[in-house]
């Protein structure tokens, strides 16, 4: 798809007494032909991000009613999903995840829509998806969403501090990959066992390589009494093969999450992860991007800073490279905000280097589009 410029579709954020905003969103959703992705019959993936308890700028709620009811009037049979985060506050795992996701609105009675965490309940139920790519062979998929026919992405655009923004490719890529997944695009770096350890023997279970073993440890070296049997984890680095497993599963937090990896590589891995998702739905995927309340950071985030620039409006594409491409577009044509972030720096064209200087954001667009995920080029189709 490269070199061909795709459609993107728009509305701005203006209403009246005749069209409201729920409105807007169902003219653009006809006139972009996403709903054509839905088959009658079909399961149908709502791919949303429900919000970190404190945050507030997630989508709302309303608007995925208005989506879930047009992909029902197709004969679709859609359902919300998300996979678990690898970070522990209250997406973790499904029980939290879910109860979060009703705190914020989304539970049936307001989105007629089903509520089903893509990886599980405790973000062990994925799929290995064969893509071989430069950093990963297979990636780890939420099943839900691999077991589903149709895949509508709705997302929230707004800064990210990993990756400059988070689109529509941060959305699938990091939002779809299971637990161990999501350790895997964050680090570059073996797991190591810390002090917390008390040798319960789980990490053993889910290491695929048979990496892991318990050994024993004088009662001294603890300061415990003598007599007391002791033992910790050990990881053979040389068989260790960096999943993220055993980060994942420890229920004691003793093998560390590892956040650190450069700006361009963790950018291609989400965009590798988010290929996983998408090479399966050739054209049974749409996407839908909201423009308003471009914040700072990531709706992971348990605050919502201010905007950096006003509400812009509602995009859709069939082509999430184009679609990515034209969000960053506006919002760096649009005023900044002297009262967000950006401060006296408002003016600068790129917002996103203001906000994260050491990133390079172009990298994720650059690389997805060289693997066949998309066009950067694109033309703006200004809907009502």
């Amino acid at each position: 798809m490269a070199g061909l410029a795709s459609p993107v579709y728009f509305v701005d954020m203006r209403s009246n007494p005749k069209r409201s905003m729920l409105d807007k969103l169902e003219l653009l959703c006809r006139r972009a032909k996403i709903m054509r992705v839905v088959s009658p019959g079909d399961l149908v993936a709502l791919k949303v991000h429900f919000g970190e308890r404190g945050n507030t700028t997630f989508v709302r709620p309303q608007f995925v009613r208005k989506l879930v009811d047009m992909a029902k009037k197709a004969g679709g049979k859609p359902f919300l999903t998300d996979a678990n985060t690898l970070y522990v506050k209250y997406r973790a795992n499904a029980v939290d995840h879910l109860e979060t996701a009703i705190l914020h609105g989304f539970d049936y009675a307001v989105t007629g829509a089903p509520l089903i965490i893509a990886d599980g309940l405790t973000g062990k139920d994925y799929m290995n998806v064969e893509i071989g790519l430069k950093h990963f062979k297979t990636v780890k998929i939420g099943t839900a969403v691999m077991h589903a026919d149709a895949l509508l992405v709705v997302t929230h655009f707004k800064g990210h501090e990993a990756t400059g923004f988070g689109g529509v490719f941060k959305n699938v890529g990091m939002g779809l990959g299971s637990r161990s997944g999501k350790q895997m695009m964050h680090s570059d770096i073996l797991p190591a066992v810390g002090e917390k350890c008390k040798a319960c023997g789980k990490c053993i279970k889910w290491c695929p390589a048979g990496a892991i073993t318990i050994q024993k440890e004088t009662p001294e070296s603890h300061g415990a009494p003598d007599g007391l049997v002791l033992g910790r984890a050990r990881i053979n680095e040389e068989l260790c093969i960096g999943c993220g497993e055993c980060t994942v599963t420890c229920p004691q937090g003793a093998i560390a999450i590892n956040w650190k990896t450069e700006p361009d590589i963790i950018q291609e891995k989400i965009v590798e992860y988010a290929w996983g998702v998408l090479k399966e739905k050739q054209g049974k995927a749409g996407f839908i991007t909201f423009l308003n309340n471009v914040t700072p950071d990531c709706d992971c985030c348990n605050w919502s800073d201010a905007p950096i620039v006003r509400d812009i409006g509602i995009l859709a594409s069939v082509d999430p490279v184009a679609l990515d491409q034209a969000c960053v577009d506006l919002v760096n044509r649009t005023r900044g905000e002297e009262t967000s972030r950006l401060a006296l720096r408002a003016h600068e064209e790129d917002k996103f280097r203001v906000l994260y200087p050491g990133i390079d954001w172009t990298r994720q667009l650059a690389y997805a589009e060289q693997i066949g995920a998309g066009s950067r080029e694109y033309e703006l189709i200004k809907v009502g």
